[in-house]
């Protein structure tokens, strides 16, 4: 029986965790189940969700199965964009160069700030009032 090849990534992005599987084939893009188009709804999120493997001209070899959850759809797709390119460079370790430069390898740190006791959030405060 011959063994399943797939090239494994995991992104990250704000609370989002993508699991991003590539495997040969046509070019069919798997989200949780469904498909591509269907669950990333803005154009902005489709593009983000490609952006590896569009830069790298292999959009139409790699059938990518996704797992994502957490975060907002937004954050999924710039998870699932660092969990492709991840698995791209263990395919072809040439693209790093590529990848890197267009930051596509690097981890956005940034969070939600916490909310402060004492205060309406994270930075606004209640109104003051003199009198």
């Amino acid at each position: 029986m011959a063994d399943l090849v797939q090239y494994y990534g995991t992104g990250r992005r704000k609370s989002a965790i993508a699991r991003v599987f590539l495997r040969p084939g046509t070019g069919e893009f798997k989200v949780n189940g469904k498909g591509y188009e269907e669950y990333f709804v803005t154009e902005q999120q489709r593009v983000a969700a490609k952006r590896s493997l569009v830069l790298t001209e292999l959009i139409g070899t790699f059938d990518v199965v996704t797992t994502v959850k957490g975060g907002g759809v937004s954050a999924q797709a710039d998870a699932v964009k660092m969990g492709s390119a991840r698995a791209l460079v263990i395919f072809n370790p040439e693209l790093r160069k590529l990848l890197k430069s267009e930051s596509l390898l690097t981890r956005d740190a940034r969070q939600k700030e916490r909310k402060k006791y004492g205060q309406k959030g994270a930075r606004a405060r209640f109104q003051f009032s003199k009198r």
